[in-house]
């Protein structure tokens, strides 16, 4: 281009050839770059645009995966407003009924708060444990927890000491075991894969390096028997529980014990107490590298959260109940009552049912298993009830417990939602 543009400049006679000859270089030249950039894009397209195929692509697949999820939302829906078709409903978010109304009983009728979860249609719902606080000696209603969490809704969970708010039972939160079994009583668990569980919180604990296996009878529990080994860890409070008669109280730290007591002291964090007779704790005093061990039953194998309760109500799609051998008979008879269990399909049932007035005299435990029964749960145990039996729902209570809004209670289960995914 060069060459051609000094050609024509040696070649000119006056001014007007020479804006002709101008022109047309300039013409010449946006022509010439035109072309090379036209070829560079073309020869480069790959580097610069989105794959429009692969786009494509995707896009389809999330819209056919959102047609699927509305799909079995609205037939899901359908199904469930047929079943609870003398109920009185409201769907606080996708994936969740509630129905509130009577159920017969016996000639009579109670009243009852039933929710129904379906998180498959929902993957963003969250069905999680809570306790009142950082630590277990505490109690507060449970809206205070609930509008803590941001639940949609929520009931009570398991038996507690009334003096401290300590849970009566097993509690594992986030893989975490806050309070050991009691009896070995019914329990229910959430599973790393969204499945549900019932069975008995039969889970051991123990002390283990190469040279010892050491057997722990309880974590953060009330003393039972004055030859039990306890465990203690910061969840249970600030300081430890006394050490039995003819025992005493272990610090360990790093895995070895650095500090023995005759008396109770304060528990630090990432340590933990162990409270047994001077016998059992002599026989880890020398011993380094302790690890605590977590046994877990095979039905709670896989389980994220735990929570206990009992007695059994349904097994298998059949009525039991074990009362007796979870020492539960003093509660047979009608009062206000919490149920959760579970269908075949994997849709979670929460039930509360008022008691103790004459328009609702609660269920007995037959009665609260029948009616479970009736709701299609596969399996469902009792949870704690009387006065600790509350429904929570989009900021209000529900149910109608024997005293307003219900009692301070140690822990709830609460269901939350991650409204980015819901929304997909």
């Amino acid at each position: 281009m060069t060459a051609a543009l000094s050609i024509l400049y040696a070649n000119e006679t006056n001014d007007k050839t020479l804006s002709v000859k101008r022109e047309l270089i300039s013409f010449i030249v946006f022509c010439f770059n035109l072309f090379m950039v036209g070829f560079f894009l073309n020869a480069n397209y790959a580097l610069f645009e989105i794959n429009p195929s692969a786009y494509s692509k995707e896009i389809l697949n999330m819209e056919k995966i959102k047609a699927e999820i509305e799909n079995n939302s609205s037939a899901w829906i359908e199904a469930k407003t047929a079943k609870y078709s003398r109920y009185k409903l409201s769907y606080p978010v996708s994936g969740i009924i509630h129905a509130k109304g009577l159920a017969p009983v016996n000639g009579s009728s109670v009243r009852v708060n039933v929710l129904e979860i379906n998180a498959k249609i929902n993957p963003s719902l969250e069905i999680k444990p809570q306790t009142a606080s950082n630590t277990l000696n505490s109690r507060v209603k449970i809206k205070t927890t609930a509008e803590k969490t941001g639940a949609i809704a929520a009931i009570n969970g398991g038996y507690f000491k009334p003096q401290t708010g300590v849970p009566l039972g097993a509690l594992v939160i986030d893989n975490e075991v806050l309070t050991g079994p009691i009896y070995e009583r019914a329990g229910f668990s959430i599973n790393k894969d969204g499945s549900y569980s019932t069975g008995k919180t039969n889970i051991t604990f123990s002390l283990k390096n190469e040279n010892i296996d050491f057997k722990i009878d309880n974590i953060n529990q009330p003393r039972m028997l004055s030859t039990y080994t306890l465990l203690y860890t910061d969840k249970w409070g600030k300081i430890s529980p006394p050490p039995p008669k003819y025992g005493s109280v272990a610090l360990i730290l790093n895995g070895e014990i650095t500090k023995i007591s005759k008396t109770a002291f304060e528990i630090p964090k990432g340590g933990y107490i162990i409270s047994a007779p001077d016998s059992e704790i002599n026989k880890i005093k020398n011993e380094k590298k302790l690890k605590f061990i977590t046994h877990y039953p095979k039905h709670f194998e896989n389980a994220v959260h735990i929570v206990s309760g009992g007695p059994y109500l349904l097994k298998e799609g059949e009525i039991y109940i074990d009362v007796k051998e979870e020492k539960l008979s003093s509660i047979t008879g009608r009062n206000p009552r919490t149920l959760i269990g579970y269908t075949k399909e994997n849709d979670l049932i929460l039930v509360t049912v008022d008691g103790r007035e004459a328009s609702s005299i609660g269920m007995s435990l037959y009665e609260a298993a029948k009616y479970m029964q009736k709701l299609g749960c596969f399996e469902a145990i009792n949870l704690d009830g009387g006065s600790s039996s509350v429904m929570y729902v989009n900021g209000k209570i529900t149910n109608s417990p024997p005293v307003t809004g219900g009692i301070p209670i140690s822990g709830i289960i609460t269901i939350t939602s991650n409204e980015k995914i819901s929304k997909l």
